[in-house]
């Protein structure tokens, strides 16, 4: 291991084998100096994430780096008015919290509590981020005057190094072959015991280090837009199609706000996109024109299955290779 590594973070992602990032104190240190930039300020952090997680141990870094006490959520189920009590302790003038979005969701399921939307109203940001943030939940922020900061990076970017769709710090990103790649700073030594993956995503060009992310993605005046994993796509009759697209389409209709889109073997398009949905969702045609009319008729849903849960991974995202595990039956022939 480098000299210079502080943490080794162990990513678990939705897809795609655990990797173990190492970052070193500059890294996690121009992070938090980039993120009270951007913020306005440093100030007291309420930490409400695990802290082997990157966003749980940036909540502490900050902490250090602008020498004041986080107040800590204790671990286990996630309780508004726990968090409300906590939150009522902070002192300072600033203060912050980092969230994932069905954290954010159930505060805000919650606000109808003057006393719990108050507290959410206090924070300076509560920034959100760890995975795609749905927009009628930021609208539901905005409506309740509740300042919510979308946040894009990952552990090999020591945390978030994106708000609202722009870089922070010294952050630089650049889109190649439709992939965004990412440089400064912020970016770790690389992957522990793991060269070839290293030599894989942090590449080398004129002297400056760049991060190949694995996230499709464009930059329109200047502004960052996400479109989704780049592994995250099935080729359905010949034609590539994102998941996560089809994904976004299907989340935009009423009652499907948390469903999951996987792709499935078909005899005879190769592989066909599957909307797994948890409870009683209605309109299942209406969906499927949906897609169609936003993404064409490859990305059409050939099935909608019903679940009793969607299991989730410990950060808050669907655990989409223990749902397709869990339903094997999911072959689709015909069509």
């Amino acid at each position: 291991m480098p000299k210079r590594v502080a943490v080794v973070i162990e990513t678990s992602g939705s897809t795609g084998a655990p990797k173990r990032v190492m970052l070193a104190t500059n890294a996690l240190l121009a992070g938090a100096a980039a993120s009270a930039v951007a913020l306005g300020g440093a100030g007291q952090w309420l930490l409400a994430l695990p802290v082997h997680y990157i966003a749980g141990v940036q909540v502490l870094v900050r902490s250090i780096a602008s020498e004041t006490s986080p107040v800590v959520l204790p671990p286990g189920h996630f309780d508004p008015q726990q968090f409300r009590r906590l939150a009522e302790t902070m002192t300072e003038p600033l203060r912050y919290t980092a969230l994932v979005p069905v954290q954010l969701a159930r505060l805000l399921d919650a606000a109808d509590d003057p006393a719990l939307l108050a507290v959410l109203r206090r924070f300076t940001a509560i920034l959100v981020g760890g995975q795609a943030i749905r927009p009628d939940l930021i609208a539901r922020a905005a409506e309740q005057d509740v300042r919510v900061v979308r946040t894009y990076g990952s552990s090999e970017t020591a945390g978030g190094c994106i708000y609202n769709g722009m870089p922070i710090g010294d952050t630089l990103v650049r889109v190649v072959d439709g992939q965004l790649e990412l440089s400064g700073s912020v970016l770790a030594e690389g992957y522990l015991d793991d060269d070839p993956r290293t030599t894989d995503r942090f590449q080398l060009e004129h002297g400056v280090r760049w991060y190949r992310t694995g996230d499709l993605g464009e930059i329109v005046d200047g502004r960052v837009t996400v479109l989704g994993r780049a592994d995250n796509v099935i080729i359905s009759g010949g034609e590539k199609v994102s998941l996560d697209a089809v994904e976004r389409v299907v989340r935009s209709c009423p009652g499907f706000e948390q469903a999951v889109a996987i792709g499935v073997d078909h005899e005879k398009w190769g592989q066909v996109p599957v909307v797994v949905v948890a409870g009683e969702a209605a309109d299942d045609a209406g969906v499927a024109a949906s897609v169609v009319a936003a993404l064409g008729r490859a990305a059409r849903p050939a099935r909608i299955v019903r679940v009793a849960e969607i299991p989730m991974l410990t950060s808050g995202k669907p655990d989409r290779r223990a749902l397709t595990a869990q339903l094997p039956a999911l072959h689709v022939s015909g069509q």
